[in-house]
């Protein structure tokens, strides 16, 4: 079967998360994407690479399964002859992404401008904390840099004295994802123009973006929101509840389903006309939650959520990550799968969640550094013999 971005060839510059992420989505979805590295190898390969709850035969977490099905070139950039090495990569390559500090690539030569004389086809794809322009760019960025600036901190916990960042760096992985989505458009864009072009992700732009409804909600009201903890500001009851031996959460957003919670329950004090909309559950959104509370506290989460999905409640257990990872949904979806290190070894990690009727997904080995040098070299129509002058004079590894 084949692959949904067979064909494609990504050079992928990347380091740490938000950059290695949008390279990972494409190399599960197909694409041959060539990890290029310094000499030393990306500093990601260090991180937790000796940690003995959390390495595999020198690998650490973080790069076994952010580099999974890529491929690995060591060149010295800073080298004239690296430098040249690399524009006859870029010479085959449809994408080359990366998540350098601003301004970076144009000091290396490498940026869009210098890359599209080599080949006019290119896309370049650089995700930054801030864009490439502006009058906060150049400053130094990092997940929850951005998560702080893009508001969502401020409505994250349980109130406005203790802002939170999500559990998940959601500013680096947002990075990643949008990098992809701007990708997928300029592959799709050059399909109909012949042009490359430059896409250009600021981290702090998608956290923006991912306010979404609840900045036009500012913009109407002038007011910003603080945190509520996991209850909703419209809907009653939406929260977590503590259960005898966990927690669950409640979500009511229609009125089919709160009459549902009414009938399963048998609350009196839930039956009144008053609760049968939402505006009169908002008005006693305490009393109501506070009333489930010390209902759902004498029983197990298993209980109460056979109950409540028997009349189709939305509800759930709040999961730790044993319970995620082991969820029959979540492997029926094979979002677990066996990721390798290049000593054959294996552990578990999380699959493509991108479920496409006509791809193979496909689980390559996180590679050592410089190990596919040679082949990508050879590729391009270097000779036996070049390949091992550059490797003598310390240009590849």
């Amino acid at each position: 079967m084949s692959r949904a971005l067979d064909g494609i060839r990504v050079i992928d510059l990347t380091h740490m998360l938000s950059g290695p992420y949008a390279g990972m989505i494409l190399a599960d979805l197909g694409a041959d994407t060539i990890k290029v590295e310094p000499l030393q190898g990306e500093g990601t390969r260090a991180l937790l690479a000796s940690d003995p709850n959390y390495s595999l035969g020198g690998q650490g977490a973080y790069f076994i399964t952010l580099n999974r099905n890529k491929r690995s070139v060591a060149i010295d950039l800073k080298s004239e002859a690296g430098l040249e090495v690399f524009y006859d990569l870029v010479k085959t390559a449809d994408v080359v992404l990366d998540n350098f500090a601003a301004d970076v690539t144009a000091k290396l030569k490498i940026d869009f401008a210098h890359l599209s004389k080599v080949n006019p086809g290119v896309i370049t794809c650089s995700i930054s904390g801030f864009g490439a322009d502006g009058p906060a760019y150049k400053r130094t960025a990092f997940d929850q840099v951005v998560q702080a600036l893009g508001g969502g901190m401020s409505i994250t916990g349980l109130d406005a004295t203790m802002p939170m960042r999500s559990g998940i760096p959601i500013g680096d992985l947002g990075g990643g994802m949008f990098g992809v989505m701007g990708i997928l458009a300029a592959l799709n864009a050059r399909h109909r123009t012949g042009r490359g072009q430059h896409v250009d992700i600021s981290m702090l732009d998608v956290q923006i973006s991912m306010l979404n409804y609840m900045a036009t909600m500012y913009f109407m009201s002038g007011k910003n929101p603080e945190p509520i903890g996991n209850s909703h500001f419209v809907h009653v009851p939406y929260n977590s509840f503590r259960t005898a031996d966990g927690h669950i959460i409640i979500a009511v957003i229609f009125d089919k389903f709160w009459h549902a919670l009414v009938e399963a329950l048998n609350v009196e004090a839930f039956k009144i006309e008053k609760y049968h909309t939402q505006p009169g559950r908002l008005e006693d959104k305490m009393f109501i939650e506070q009333t489930l509370q010390e209902i759902l506290i004498t029983r197990s989460s298993e209980h109460w959520l056979k109950l409540l999905e028997s009349v189709r409640v939305p509800c759930a257990r709040v999961n730790n990550f044993e319970q995620a990872l082991s969820d029959e949904q979540v492997l029926h979806r094979e979002m677990i799968v066996d990721l390798y290190n290049d000593l054959g070894q294996s552990v578990k990690g999380p699959g493509n969640p991108i479920k496409l009727s006509d791809h193979e997904d496909r689980y390559e080995a996180a590679p050592g550094l410089g190990a596919d040098t040679s082949a990508v070299l050879s590729h391009v129509g270097y000779s036996e013999s070049r390949i091992a002058a550059l490797r003598s004079e310390g240009v590849i590894a």
